[in-house]
C-alpha cells in the first residue's frame, strides 16, 4: 500500500472507529501486500473507557501535565500541502477550507535508521490532522530560537496559520518548508497507530537537510518557550 493509501485507510478508520470489521475469512492465504491492506482497513477500535462519576481518575491530569512538562523538548511545525483538485471536494464537504495544513508539535522523534523513520503524535481532535492524513505526506520543520512567534501562530486552532508566512515546497512531497528553520525532514506517511486520545504517526523520510545550522533551537519546557545553552 502506498503512502496515500495508508493515510486514506487511517481517515476511514477514524470515521468508523467502533464499528466491527466486516467480511469473513475465506481460508485462502492472502499475499503479503493484500494482508497489509486488509489489516490497515480493519484496525481494531481503541480500548477506551470513560471514568465513572464515582470513580477517581488513575492519574490527576494536572499532575500528569506538570510532571511530564519537566521533560524539555525541541519544537517543530508539521506541515502538509494543500489538497489536489481531486481532494478539494472532500475538504470542502466539512473538513475545513482547502489550503496547506500545519500545527506546532513538540512530540516529534527519530524512530529508525534502517529504514529511515520518524514519528510525531497528534491529538485525535486536531483540525489539522485530516488535511495531513488526506495528503499522505508531511514535512517536519525544526524551529530556531528566533521563531517563537511562528510557533505560537501554528499553535492556534482554526486560524489562517500560513498568512504572512514565507515558505517553499519541500523537494519530494511539496509540503510547506518554512523559511528560517534549523532543519527539515520531508516524509511520506508510513503508518498510523492509536495511542489513547492521540494518534502516533510514523513517517518514512524521503529527504532532509539542515537549514540555518548556526541558529540555536527553540526549546519547550514547563509550558514556556526558551533557548538552549550547551553545558560547559
Amino acid at each position: 500500500m502506498g503512502h496515500a493509501g495508508m493515510a486514506a485507510a487511517a481517515v476511514r478508520y477514524l470515521r468508523t472507529a467502533g464499528s466491527p470489521p466486516s467480511g469473513r475469512a475465506t481460508g485462502r492465504a492472502l499475499p503479503h501486500q493484500e494482508r497489509e491492506e486488509k489489516r490497515a482497513d480493519t484496525l481494531p477500535p481503541p480500548d477506551l473507557r470513560a471514568v465513572r462519576a464515582d470513580e477517581r481518575a488513575p492519574v490527576d491530569p494536572a499532575v500528569f501535565r506538570r510532571v511530564l512538562g519537566g521533560f524539555a523538548s525541541g519544537v517543530t511545525v508539521v506541515t502538509a500541502p494543500a489538497p489536489t483538485p481531486s481532494q478539494k471536494g472532500a475538504s470542502e464537504a466539512g473538513d475545513g477550507v482547502p489550503g496547506p495544513a500545519g500545527f506546532a508539535c513538540q512530540s516529534f522523534a527519530s524512530l529508525s535508521l534502517e529504514p529511515p523513520l520518524v514519528s510525531f503524535m497528534v491529538a485525535r481532535t486536531s483540525k489539522s490532522w485530516p488535511g495531513i492524513a488526506r495528503a499522505g505526506v508531511f514535512c517536519v520543520n525544526v524551529l530556531s530560537a528566533a521563531q517563537g512567534e511562528l510557533c505560537r501562530a501554528f499553535a492556534v486552532s482554526g486560524a489562517d496559520k500560513f498568512a504572512g508566512v514565507s515558505y517553499s515546497p519541500a523537494p519530494v512531497t511539496g509540503s510547506p518548508l518554512l523559511e528560517g528553520v534549523t532543519a527539515w525532514i520531508d516524509c511520506e506517511i508510513h503508518a498510523v497507530h492509536t495511542g489513547g486520545d492521540h494518534l502516533i504517526v510514523v513517517g518514512r523520510v524521503r529527504a532532509l537537510d539542515e537549514g540555518r545550522g548556526d541558529e540555536a533551537p527553540l526549546v519547550f519546557h514547563q509550558g514556556r518557550l526558551g533557548t538552549f545553552a550547551p553545558a560547559e
